[in-house]
């Protein structure tokens, strides 16, 4: 016969509390997130952190003519990780796809971040493009990101987990 949670011990009541409070926190995450390979994916880092979901956001940025914005957040990101000795070569590539007026696959930046990057050309250092990148980020988080999250193309990306 059942005597009541007044019998548990203390540290079952703690656990129950906690799991509680986990599951209103995941169903709560689950009505406004979309899930992707077993994690939420409620911002853009997640999902630029997972191949799938890398790939699905890709897709869709093509559908809409602005993968742009996603090839160069991808080159700032290979060339911080470069070594120093290619990093020159590495930013006249970026220069010349992205930053130049008359670039193939020309980034919206303003005037400022344009004509800081344009003074460093000559002389690229491992942060050169960090305040670019950085606002580029933040218009895909603030534009795409949440268009692809109501696309066809995260519930393919999600359907196929």
């Amino acid at each position: 016969m059942c005597k009541g949670i007044s019998y548990l011990p203390s540290s079952c009541l703690e656990k129950a509390k906690e799991m509680r409070v986990m599951l209103s926190h995941l169903a709560e995450t689950h009505h406004k997130h979309k899930i992707l390979d077993g994690k939420a994916v409620h911002d853009l880092e997640t999902l630029l952190n997972n191949i799938s979901g890398l790939q699905a956001f890709r897709g869709f940025l093509l559908s809409e003519f602005s993968e742009e914005n996603l090839e160069f957040w991808l080159a700032c990101e290979d060339y911080r990780l470069s070594p120093s000795n290619l990093q020159k070569t590495k930013s006249s590539s970026i220069y010349g796809q992205f930053i130049n007026p008359d670039a193939p696959q020309e980034v919206n930046l303003d005037a400022e971040t344009r004509k800081a990057l344009l003074s460093v050309t000559d002389s690229p250092c491992a942060n050169t493009f960090n305040k670019a990148q950085e606002r580029i980020y933040n218009l895909m988080a603030k534009d795409s990101f949440p268009r692809f999250l109501r696309s066809p193309y995260c519930m393919q990306a999600i359907k196929a987990f």
